[in-house]
């Protein structure tokens, strides 16, 4: 572990990204709602890249995140990062190959049921490889799903790795711009509910702070990745003690837990209640358009053949 450890903070180092992996302690719960809220195109079809914030434009395009991380990958003008241009290659990445360097020996990835690689489970990484995602889930790519990692991410995660060079800032750009035009996440059964935080909380803090905004940090973020945070949750389980799997033998088959089926078997009895109700409002516009033809019929105006109740019931059934 303290090897890889070691190899985290020296590529950490040699990538410049000092300022990424270290924000502010707290940030400002108030002016990250706001800059959210006020970060929407000005023009149809633009792609605005600042927020309205206490009577200012704050902009948190490239070139404004790039400076604020402290310019840590210059490049000219047109270039592009090794990633991006690995990533949009026709041969792209070896899947083979992520999976070598980010596994376990003998695990890979999980796969469709027509032998698509889609991800891989966190607990068929290496401990080098949970600490990077548990960085990018964080600082980069901000998401509360840690259990396993896409294989788009995968791909982010396998760059670092073999040290090409990644436009941080690009990804961080892109990632808030999506991030500002999504809309909150329902829940199917408490649509009062919302169960999406909001991301780069501190990093949005701090880039106010650089533009002289007053902010009042009061929130506390995760603390840093240390030795300690490393051995309670980025080691494998297997080397916490759990039986060793066969070199070759497949991933275990996903188990669904007893809690996950009952919220499943809830949120199915919740859709068929919601289609008997949309049923029988169907039911009753046709009752008032049917009536309404009857009307029109005894009033002299040209008739509109209506289907009677009991055939619209038949037609639907």
């Amino acid at each position: 572990m303290d090897d890889e450890y070691t190899d985290f903070q020296e590529e950490i180092a040699r990538r410049h990204w000092t300022s990424l992996v270290t924000p502010m302690a707290k940030f400002d719960p108030d002016i990250v709602l706001e800059f959210y809220a006020n970060a929407w195109p000005t023009e149809e079809g633009v792609r605005d890249m600042r927020s309205w914030v206490r009577g200012q434009w704050i902009p948190f395009d490239v070139d404004a995140l790039s400076q604020f991380l402290g310019d840590p990958l210059v490049l000219e003008e047109g270039q592009e990062c090794e990633f991006s241009q690995r990533r949009n290659r026709d041969d792209g990445f070896d899947e083979e190959a992520i999976a070598q360097l980010l596994c376990i020996p003998g695990q890979d990835f999980a796969r469709t049921a027509a032998g698509r690689r889609v991800r891989i489970m966190r607990t068929s990484m290496i401990t080098l490889t949970q600490m990077w995602i548990t960085l990018l889930l964080s600082n980069v790519l901000p998401s509360d799903h840690n259990s396993d990692l896409p294989l788009p991410k995968c791909q982010l995660v396998y760059a670092i790795l073999t040290r090409m060079s990644v436009y941080v800032a690009q990804l961080i750009a892109d990632a808030i711009y999506l991030f500002a035009g999504m809309p909150p996440t329902r829940h199917p059964l408490d649509p009062d509910n919302s169960n999406r935080a909001l991301g780069f909380q501190a990093l949005i803090t701090g880039l106010f702070l650089s533009f002289r905004v007053p902010v009042t940090p009061s929130k506390v973020i995760r603390p840093p990745i240390t030795r300690a945070f490393i051995e309670k949750y980025c080691t494998p389980r297997q080397a916490q003690g759990d039986a060793p799997q066969a070199a070759n033998a497949p991933p275990p088959p996903h188990q669904a837990d007893q809690v996950g089926s009952l919220g499943m078997e809830r949120y199915l009895k919740h859709l068929v209640r919601q289609q008997e109700a949309n049923h029988r409002g169907q039911v009753q516009i046709h009752e008032c358009l049917y009536q309404l033809s009857i009307s029109q019929q005894g009033q002299g105006f040209a008739p509109f053949v209506c289907p009677t109740p009991d055939q619209f019931r038949a037609e639907v059934a």
